[in-house]
């Protein structure tokens, strides 16, 4: 006797009311399958609004990000502290241009210099946005989320509130971040566009190079892993050694201090940890447990894991370390080095994990949806 539960209509359409089980799914995949679109037109719409934004901040209105304001609500981002009248009027001309070029891209204008010249200003603007002006904010966030998801429904612990989290200064830069990634993925896809390569997976007509070839990709991204596990290492150690009581570069001052402050060790206990699991999971980009769920997986094993499974968490903490890393270089003090100089190396640690995610992506993807190579 038939099924009649999955069973369909032998025409191939659903029965009225119902959908094929895999519709929504597939519905999901046109959805991102059409970034290179849609990412050009947020990317257009973030500049009309930010530039809009700035343009009232140099025109004396209230909310200008970048001021000085109290400690406690300031930011590490490299134009704080600064003046409105100085750089509000450069981010709206800044805006400005982003309008126009993402409207040329969009219509898939410019040839030679012009070409040059749009590509410049999107990279350019993806990497100043998500890269240099922000701080380490979107790494705390990330690392902090759990507790953050908590926080929402029970408070904060102690006299705070979720203000004193994500206050003005702050939420400004996780504007700005997004706004580099959208520039990031409307400059990729326009760069692809334009030089006949598929704008959702980047092949060329003429198919993948040698070095592409699945075992080479796996050997450098063993050593892009490495890499990346290496520049953990002192992060990890030092704050181990200051929950048990060793000052590893820092004063014995200082590590008083933060035993006086309730929670304060244990929080850097907890981030050590996380680390050093970080550091672990990242050996799945390279290993088998990375492409099949392992037996400890007990609801999934032997199923194939999906790429954007790992591709996209790896590939957010990449980015957000970056910019932790390159605050931590402004801020460096040979006195206590423990303290930043280990930060430091976040930026080591997000390029390498990037390289590390990219070469798994190549090494997984399928055949693409849109050009139908792979």
């Amino acid at each position: 006797m038939p099924n009649t539960v999955t069973e369909t209509p032998s025409s191939g359409k659903a029965a009225p009311g119902e959908a094929f089980p895999g519709e929504a799914a597939e519905r999901r995949r046109r959805w991102w399958s059409g970034r290179p679109d849609w990412s050009g037109y947020l990317a257009v719409v973030w500049s009309a609004l930010y530039g809009a934004a700035a343009l009232y901040w140099a025109l004396g209105g209230d909310g200008y990000p970048f001021e000085r304001v109290h400690e406690d609500r300031s930011s590490g981002s490299i134009l704080e502290p600064s003046r409105a009248e100085a750089v509000a009027p450069v981010l709206a001309v800044f805006c400005a241009l982003g309008v126009v070029a993402g409207l040329l891209m969009l219509r898939n204008l410019g040839a030679g210099r012009v070409r040059k010249a749009l590509l410049a200003y999107g990279w350019g603007a993806g990497v100043a946005l998500t890269l240099l002006i922000p701080d380490y904010s979107m790494l705390g966030l990330l690392a902090f989320s759990p507790a953050l998801l908590v926080f929402v429904f029970t408070g904060v612990p102690g006299p705070q509130d979720m203000g004193d989290i994500l206050y003005w200064h702050r939420g400004n830069l996780i504007i700005v971040f997004i706004g580099g990634l959208l520039w990031v993925a409307a400059t990729l896809a326009y760069q692809r566009r334009t030089n006949g390569q598929c704008a959702y997976c980047g092949r060329a007509p003429h198919g993948p190079g040698g070095w592409t070839d699945p075992v080479r990709l796996r050997t450098w991204g063993r050593r892009a892993v490495y890499l990346a596990v290496l520049s953990t290492l002192p992060y990890d150690i030092t704050r181990i050694a200051w929950y048990f009581g060793h000052p590893l570069g820092i004063t014995d001052a200082f590590l008083k201090e933060m035993r006086d402050t309730p929670g304060m060790l244990e929080m850097g206990l907890a981030l050590g940890v996380v680390s050093t699991l970080g550091s672990l999971l990242m050996h799945g980009l390279v290993a088998r447990w990375g492409e099949v769920w392992p037996r400890w997986v007990w609801w999934k094993k032997g199923r194939t894991i999906h790429p954007a499974t790992a591709v996209v968490p790896a590939g957010l903490v990449a980015v957000v370390l970056i910019p932790g890393g390159l605050m931590a270089v402004r801020g460096f003090e040979s006195a206590s080095w423990g303290i930043t100089g280990p930060a430091v190396l976040w930026a080591v640690w997000g390029v390498a994990l990037g390289a590390a995610t990219y070469l798994y992506h190549l090494r997984r993807r399928g055949v693409c949806r849109s050009c139908g190579q792979g």
